[in-house]
């Protein structure tokens, strides 16, 4: 199984942090944020992941190289200047994440996430599974109801994707090459009765701007003194 972590964005609301440095550099705790990822998908045994880069592109293959040291291989998806947003992103990547499901999640999330348990999905005739979490307060609506297992887009209680997902490569089938949001693709799979999901209620953060920064770092580096 492979794995790609997005991180082609600019990261706008993050500026001026983003300005020189890629967002997914960007340190909390002591290390960049893309780092735990590629940490805890290593830990769980997968080892190819693809990265998709254009904002600072070049910065991220340099500081993280061949992947060897995290003992994993890194794989670029490279989208030029301008990025492709995250479904004409995955798409461009798709000759690199092989015809088998692979893991999909976001650079500019931190979690303790299992991906442990991700290995054995989606089941059956399903094109994905999604990952949900309750709503922060920054995204009260939520995006997608769950019940019994099953993604929905009703008027049920919603939750909010967690930008961690499996998908199948068929789930991008009829997707034109070139820049489009990975939404309106999500809910036509979601139509046809193909995605499973999960509620996650450990540790999820979304880190979109400084503020969230600066407190996430605050608190991963009071957690790692209480340990001391």
């Amino acid at each position: 199984m492979r794995a790609m972590i997005l991180a082609a964005g600019r990261g706008e609301r993050m500026r001026p942090l983003t300005d020189d440095t890629p967002k997914p550099l960007l340190s909390v705790g002591g290390k960049p944020l893309i780092q735990y990822h590629i940490e805890a998908l290593a830990d769980c045994g997968i080892r190819e992941i693809v990265v998709n880069v254009s904002w600072k592109g070049a910065l991220l293959k340099e500081r993280l190289g061949d992947g060897s040291r995290f003992g994993v291989r890194l794989l670029y998806s490279d989208e030029g200047e301008h990025a492709l947003e995250t479904g004409g992103g995955i798409l461009n990547a798709l000759p690199l994440l092989g015809t088998e499901p692979f893991i999909v999640v976001s650079g500019d999330v931190w979690t303790t996430f299992p991906f442990t348990s991700l290995r054995n999905r989606p089941d059956g005739d399903d094109l994905a599974h999604f990952v949900l979490v309750p709503n922060p307060s920054f995204h009260a609506h939520g995006d997608f109801s769950l019940r019994s297992g099953r993604v929905g887009d009703d008027d049920g209680a919603r939750y909010t994707y967690a930008n961690i997902g499996v998908f199948r490569p068929a789930f991008f089938a009829g997707c034109q090459p070139g820049r489009f949001p990975l939404a309106p693709v999500m809910r036509r799979r979601i139509a046809e009765g193909r995605v499973s999901g999960e509620l996650y209620l450990g540790s999820w953060r979304n880190v979109g701007t400084p503020e969230q920064l600066a407190e996430l770092d605050r608190e991963l580096r009071q957690n790692s003194r209480n340990r001391e």
